[in-house]
């Protein structure tokens, strides 16, 4: 089999491809500066190339660089990725979006339009990349559909965070700082050999700190933060062609979830319309960063675990053809307790149990023909996702369907989804001369999808209050009544108004990613690259209390057509670094979790929107005016659109034709502004000074331009300064991260008759220190 494999792949290279002389090498690094990131080795094509050589936009970051900034997950890194943005759902699940893709759903088991990577093992679930950002070499987002070489889901882009590797000799280092809230982050490692040509990686973190939000109707605090998170990692050159690496990793987070802050109180409408008594005259929350609140002597906090094994191997079939498996396995469980409507009142709260499954493999060749780069592979994954509220509360409305019940009346949400994904991709790089290299890759993608879900009884009491809220929707219909819904059984009608018990199916799907482009070196590090790509991001399946089976039907597959021009430069003797890109992206089917109209009136399902784009362009400016000295100055301009008929609802029931609107949480103009120095001050000392600022124009929490969902503008900014020896080895530094106090809030939602917000974090200030030898 390998020999057959070797053989086809020669015979491609060899048919269409005629023999010249290999692309350029990325330079030599000049020493123009320490903080010089235009050379940095990234893998964005599933190859090693220089930053500046790659014809796509790519954020790169080293590790210290991350470390340096406080970046230590995914949100942190919109600081300094202009485009990429990140939304608190308030169930705990993160919502990552880049050039305004994304898909904002609540679901554990929702499909991002964001993929993130550690070592190009996916994680392909949201909320597995709690623990990515550690102990890291760097990390490399990729803008714009990655379908090609990174499959389905990655629409908007995809994130690869590299871990820092075992080396050959003893090493160790410790990172440790204390901030505001009595938070202690301490984390360290140790490498070195094991044996000859094994060589091994140990690192750990925790984090603890008490709570950073304060009720403002007594006296309590939530938010604090228990973290344990540890990676192994072992490297064996096993013989002179065959590498294999093992990556072991895994976090628990116990901390405490985020509570919001009530904005508002709207009736609800359709079948039951009405509003919460007790939530009426519920004080509003103080315009602050820390005020909250949430139901007293109640434990919100998470018991969630992962962890994750990737072992992978390269083997040189040749001197120009390379064998590489990469096979992974995560493994998460959730249980986390979340106030969902930001009173102290039980009007809405809600426990979450979850666990999920990821295994994926893949085969791929990579080989090097004179002028060609030859990617061809072929790729597996299997992905179970189990959710179920344990219990979800809330008051019951005054209205007909309800009185005289006033006890506590829900529908706690079940949802059980099986994946199984094929894919074949390929991939062609190929030099015409030294100046023009042209692009070709395609993926297929089969996705597979069985599922079932619904919403069960919370209590006995919900089974007798949806029980007579189906029984009076049934009699104005002239239908007779149905016996009390089990406790076991879903709480949903189908669309003749009888009682469904039971909601399952399977959901098949397939597609074709492609890209094609060009890029040009008319000159020594200068490029000019045109790209033109489609991506797909699955079909999903909503996981919800609903009352009709309509909520539950799958939305299909939505597709991105990117077009994108851009170039990098580096320019006066590498004294400054410009890169600038403009792209237009056309939606179809762009996944939302909107309303449908049913017997009971519009009620939350997933839907799709019809047609949407987005266009815009992005510019970075990097100088370095003198040695350990950078600045850099970026922006991002996006002009979202719906572009079709789409008539649906607000979140006050308002019924909108949203053609025109722009996208929920995309601002369009995002600004990071970053400095940093580094200059001796001694023979032995060095000292640094930073600072870093990201600032985003208002937006929308959702389509109908609602004054509730508004998102103001706003902006963050964080200092740093230190010393330390100018070897490199150790440095103490001060920190401060939001030293403004800039209030702001990450989402705005509706939830029951309650419209809550959730804050970003207040000003933190604390002294880090770092050692290595």
């Amino acid at each position: 089999m390998m020999k057959m494999l070797k053989t086809a792949l020669y015979l491609a290279g060899a048919a269409i491809l005629p023999h010249a002389a290999h692309g350029q090498a990325a330079p030599a690094d000049q020493g123009n500066g320490l903080n010089s990131v235009s050379d940095i080795v990234v893998t964005a094509q599933k190859r090693a190339q220089s930053l500046s050589t790659v014809p796509m936009s790519v954020t790169a970051l080293t590790g210290e660089q991350l470390a340096a900034r406080g970046i230590n997950d995914v949100q942190d890194l919109a600081k300094v990725t202009p485009g990429l943005n990140f939304v608190q759902s308030g169930s705990g699940v993160p919502v990552y979006s880049l050039r305004g893709v994304g898909f904002y759903d609540t679901a554990v088991g929702a499909r991002p339009t964001v993929s993130v990577y550690v070592d190009e093992a996916p994680l392909p679930f949201s909320v597995m990349t709690t623990g990515a950002a550690f102990d890291l070499e760097r990390v490399e987002v990729l803008k714009g559909p990655q379908g090609t070489l990174f499959g389905q889901n990655a629409t908007g882009g995809a994130i690869n965070y590299i871990a820092a590797k075992p080396r050959d000799e003893l090493g160790a280092g410790v990172t440790a700082s204390f901030a505001r809230f009595n938070t202690l982050d301490a984390q360290g490692y140790v490498t070195g050999p094991l044996a000859r040509g094994l060589n091994a990686r140990l690192a750990v973190r925790g984090v603890r700190g008490d709570g950073w939000q304060q009720s403002y109707t007594r006296n309590d605090s939530l938010g604090r933060q228990r973290m344990l998170q540890g990676r192994f990692l072992l490297d064996w050159q096993a013989s002179d062609r065959l590498r294999l690496s093992l990556n072991l990793n895994g976090f628990i987070d116990d901390g405490d979830m985020q509570a919001g802050q009530l904005l508002a109180v709207v009736p609800l409408f359709g079948a039951f319309a009405g509003t919460i008594p007790l939530v009426t005259n519920y004080p509003r929350a103080p315009q602050t960063p820390r005020a909250a609140d949430w139901n007293a002597n109640t434990p919100y906090r998470k018991d969630n675990s992962f962890y994750q094994a990737v072992l992978r191997g390269d083997y040189e079939l040749t001197d120009d053809i390379t064998l590489v498996s990469l096979n992974s396995y995560a493994h998460m469980s959730m249980d986390q307790r979340i106030d969902l409507d930001g009173t102290s009142l039980t009007n809405g709260d809600q426990s979450i149990r979850g666990r999920i499954s990821s295994f994926s493999t893949e085969e791929r060749l990579t080989g090097n023909f004179g002028p060609a780069t030859i990617i061809l592979g072929v790729n597996y994954a299997h992905d179970k996702t189990r959710e179920n509220a344990i219990w979800a509360t809330y008051y019951s409305t005054q209205n007909s369907f309800f009185t005289p019940l006033t006890n506590d009346v829900a529908a706690a949400p079940y949802g059980y989804q099986d994946f199984n994904t094929y894919a074949a991709f390929g991939n062609v790089d190929y030099d015409i001369g030294r100046l023009v290299t042209l692009h070709a890759g395609a993926r297929y993608t089969k996705a597979d999808l069985d599922y079932e879900g619904c919403g069960l009884p919370a209590n006995q009491n919900s089974a007798v209050g949806l029980t007579r809220l189906f029984n009076n929707i049934r009699a104005a219909a002239g239908l007779g009544p149905i016996p009390v819904i089990p406790m076991d059984g879903c709480s949903t009608l189908d669309a003749n108004l009888n009682y469904a018990s039971h909601i399952e199916g399977t959901f098949n799907e397939d597609s074709l990613s492609w890209r094609f482009g060009v890029d040009v070196k008319p000159a020594d590090r200068v490029l000019l690259y045109f790209n033109a790509s489609r991506g797909y991001k699955a079909g999903s399946v909503p996981v919800l209390s609903g009352t009709s089976v309509d909520q539950y039907v799958p939305v299909k597959q939505e597709s991105v057509v990117a077009l994108e021009a851009g170039f990098k430069a580096s320019l006066f003797g590498r004294l400054v670094d410009v890169t600038g890109a403009a792209f237009n992206y056309d939606y179809s089917d762009k996944q939302l979790q909107g309303r449908i109209i049913t017997l009971m009136g519009p009620l939350i399902a997933l839907v799709n929107v019809p047609k949407s784009r987005v266009r815009g362009f992005e510019g970075q400016v990097t100088v370095y005016p003198t040695n350990g000295l950078s600045l850099t100055a970026a922006a991002t301009y996006l002009d979202s659109k719906v572009t079709s008929d789409f008539i649906n609802y607000t979140i006050i029931g308002t019924r909108q034709n949203f053609k025109g609107n722009d996208f929920p949480y995309t601002p369009k103009w995002q600004v990071n502004l970053d400095g940093a120095y580094r200059f001796p001050i001694s023979s032995r000392l060095d000292a640094n000074l930073g600072v870093n600022y990201s600032y985003r124009t208002k937006t929308n929490a959702g389509f109908g331009n609602e004054p509730l969902l508004y998102m103001k503008d706003y902006g963050v900014l964080d200092l740093r300064a230190g010393f330390g020896g100018s070897d490199g080895n150790w440095q103490v530094s001060v920190f401060g991260r939001n030293v403004t106090n800039s209030y702001y809030w990450t989402n705005v939602a509706k939830l029951y008759d309650v419209v809550r917000r959730l804050a970003g974090q207040p000003a933190t200030y604390g002294i880090q220190f770092n050692w290595r030898f």
